[in-house]
């Protein structure tokens, strides 16, 4: 009975920090699933994932938003090899700030900004992203 309430309460403080970063950070799955439909190449998915403005702007034409993201220098995202989250801060109720890592096509590594918005009704959104390269190499 002691060996089973033991592992009990270490199963327990094992997954604890786990289950309270998934219930903290929903805003991640809007962050994976746009790079899954970007890698995909299925612009109406990547744009199903951005902010109101964008969507509402390439609604007519989604291979535009894809051609626009990769125009402005997002392709190690579009074609990055893994991803990972560093630190996020809630800017407020609605936004937060999200740190990406990313392993790139030339195997470089990438930080990305993400700014997300809980949109009423319909969940988080990426609202914009800061991209710059990093020293070393992802393996």
């Amino acid at each position: 009975m002691r060996l089973f309430l033991a592992l009990a309460m270490m199963m327990t403080a094992l997954l604890h920090p786990v289950l309270a970063q998934e219930d903290g950070t929903p805003w991640q799955a809007a962050v994976s699933g746009q790079i899954a439909a970007l890698q995909a190449g299925d612009a109406a998915a990547a744009l199903d994932f951005a902010g109101e403005g964008f969507r509402t702007q390439f609604a007519a034409q989604p291979e535009a938003f894809l051609a626009a993201v990769e125009a402005s220098g997002y392709g190690p995202i579009v074609r990055s090899r893994s991803h990972s989250f560093g630190s996020f801060e809630r800017v407020s109720e609605t936004v937060v700030a999200q740190v990406v890592k990313l392993v790139g096509p030339d195997q470089a590594l990438y930080e990305a900004l993400y700014q997300l918005v809980d949109e009423p009704d319909i969940g988080w959104h990426v609202l914009g992203v800061a991209l710059r390269k990093q020293p070393g190499i992802g393996i």
